[in-house]
């Protein structure tokens, strides 16, 4: 498979996710230029001179402040603008605020990027990766949200402090929701070709494992991170690398990214995580994994949930 050579992203927000995307690109090599743009133009522009002054340690990469003009020509456009969450408010309470806010900008990063793949980040991720669909006109392929990127991460990391196994190597998804509703597919949960609970009683290394408490842990991750110390960030940044790479070098890999649901488990008109094959132009293909009745039954839930957000705000 052909890889590409490193291209250009643009960063839509440079808070904590939005700045240190962009560092962990600047880090990785994948890419040649990186643009900031904020609302705040000088914590934009001493972000881009702070990793500037950094680039002899590092690929050749140019990093640079800008408004939405200087993102023409990205291959991706990372949109990290919008409210943070606060301590004790859910990721759909940031609803109608950040929707405000990209109704105010897809109009901006599109005039200039029509051909760039937007990447959502801003939470919550599932409903804004809609608004920006359907605010932006662009191809539903186009448009891709984070999803339960992170939240499948979080699973695997989990998953691997109780079997004392690489993470890389527990195969598993967190699919719907990147919040409270998402589902954790434990009949697709593998290492080395075994179920969780025939590898536990293979090896004999899983004491205290406990579905329930696991999951638990990973959907509130995010809480208990904000609760010590304000926000969620390298994590993510990490995540959202990955993204990019899989588009930039076209790799065909699977990700729980978010995207727009056309008849999957009989789901309609609605973002949410499903496993994806992500390449250069985006979107290749959402697959319909089989899961037991109690997964699809939780991921039909959580698909319901998010519509009725939707419907709230009148999407």
């Amino acid at each position: 498979m052909l890889h590409k050579i490193a291209g250009k992203v643009s960063i839509i927000g440079t808070g904590f996710v939005g700045s240190t995307t962009a560092y962990t690109l600047m880090l990785s090599g994948l890419v040649s230029e990186i643009v900031l743009v904020d609302v705040n133009k000088d914590k934009a522009e001493g972000d881009a001179m702070d990793m500037s002054h950094g680039v002899s340690f590092v690929r050749p990469v140019k990093i640079t402040a800008g408004d939405f003009k200087d993102c023409h020509g990205s291959d991706v456009v990372v949109i990290a603008a919008g409210a943070n969450q606060k301590v004790g408010e859910t990721r759909l309470d940031l609803v109608k605020k950040n929707t405000k806010i990209f109704q105010s900008i897809i109009p901006e990063i599109v005039k200039y990027c029509e051909d760039s793949i937007l990447l959502v980040v801003t939470n919550p991720v599932d409903i804004l990766t809609y608004v920006t669909y359907k605010v932006s006109g662009l191809p539903a392929s186009k448009v891709i949200g984070s999803g339960t990127v992170l939240d499948t991460s979080r699973f695997k990391y989990l998953l691997s402090e109780h079997t004392g196994v690489d993470a890389r190597n527990i195969h598993t998804y967190i699919l719907g929701e990147h919040g409270d509703t998402e589902v954790p597919v434990w009949s697709l949960t593998s290492i080395a070709g075994m179920t969780m609970d025939e590898y536990c009683s293979y090896c004999a290394q899983c004491e205290g494992y406990s579905k329930k408490e696991i999951y638990e842990q990973v959907k509130n991750a995010a809480y208990h991170i904000i609760e010590k110390k304000g926000a969620t960030y390298y994590a993510v940044a990490l995540g959202v690398k990955r993204i990019i790479e899989c588009i930039l070098r076209d790799e065909h890999s699977i990700l729980t990214v978010s995207s727009l649901i056309t008849g999957q488990y009989g789901i309609q008109d609605v973002c949410l995580s499903l496993p994806t094959i992500v390449h250069e132009k985006g979107i290749n293909r959402v697959l319909e994994v089989p899961l037991n009745e109690e997964e699809t039954t939780l991921l039909k839930k959580s698909a319901d949930t998010l519509k009725g957000v939707l419907k709230e705000i009148g999407m």
